[in-house]
């Protein structure tokens, strides 16, 4: 069994950020686990060392580490502790602060729920010019995809498109409300990819085919299938670098 990972304490989460004091707890972890500082297999300080270590209460330290788990960094073995199970690209430290991966991942929990179900009512609903409209949004991602050149904006062009054509003006007022988040998400994983293989690349857009092709053929399930899968993909491709191809 490995033994706890001993590292040098980590300065204090800033307290000049508004952010949750469970994002921070978990961004310090985050970044210990990009950094290599603990490696898969390592295991976590306890939660009273974790909360000792940061002035926090256990409450705050037990929601950061079920954050972690849920979002697959972390796993739990009853009566031995917490140990790290995915490690993301070590790039990854290099274009946002480790606190903001909490949000963009909570994020990106509403829009696999709330996009599947767009998907599948845009292709049991949409008209011909709504059609139109997401095969043009898929083909300008697809050009960009192709020069090297993808960018967050085309990317959340395509979501929404297919978010209206669900013809439920809820679906896109969602979608707005989490504009910040989902477009942080968006720039960071599409930095990742720019970052990465031609075939990380070649990988979304096919995801992105997957869907257009379900909703074309109006086949609902096949669409919010696909449109779940895609997200969670993407999700898989932030925080495990053995996805990272």
């Amino acid at each position: 069994m490995p033994k706890p990972a001993t590292t040098p304490a980590d300065p204090a989460p800033a307290t000049g950020k508004r952010a949750r004091l469970s994002d921070q707890i978990y961004g310090q972890i985050f970044e210990r686990i990009v950094s290599g500082r603990l490696n898969v297999g390592d295991q976590l300080p306890s939660e009273n060392e974790i909360a000792e270590q940061y002035g926090v209460s256990r409450p705050v330290v037990r929601e950061a580490l079920l954050r972690l788990r849920a979002d697959g960094l972390v796993t739990a073995h009853q009566g031995l502790g917490s140990f790290v199970s995915a490690q993301p690209a070590s790039r990854l430290k290099s274009l946002t602060s480790a606190d903001n991966v909490a949000e963009y991942l909570r994020c990106q929990e509403v829009r696999i729920a709330l996009e599947g179900e767009a998907a599948r009512l845009a292709a049991l609903r949409h008209s011909d010019t709504q059609l139109r409209v997401i095969d043009e949004a898929h083909t300008r991602f697809a050009a960009s995809a192709d020069e090297g050149r993808i960018n967050a904006e085309e990317d959340l062009a395509f979501h929404r498109a297919i978010a209206d054509a669900a013809n439920n003006e809820f679906f896109v007022s969602v979608l707005d409300s989490t504009h910040e988040a989902m477009s942080g998400f968006m720039r960071l994983t599409i930095s990742l990819t720019r970052s990465g293989s031609a075939r990380r690349a070649q990988k979304v857009l096919e995801e992105h085919t997957a869907i257009v092709e379900a909703i074309r053929a109006r086949d609902g399930d096949r669409a919010r299938v696909a449109m779940q899968f895609h997200l969670d993909q993407a999700r898989q491709r932030l925080i495990n670098r053995e996805r990272d191809n």
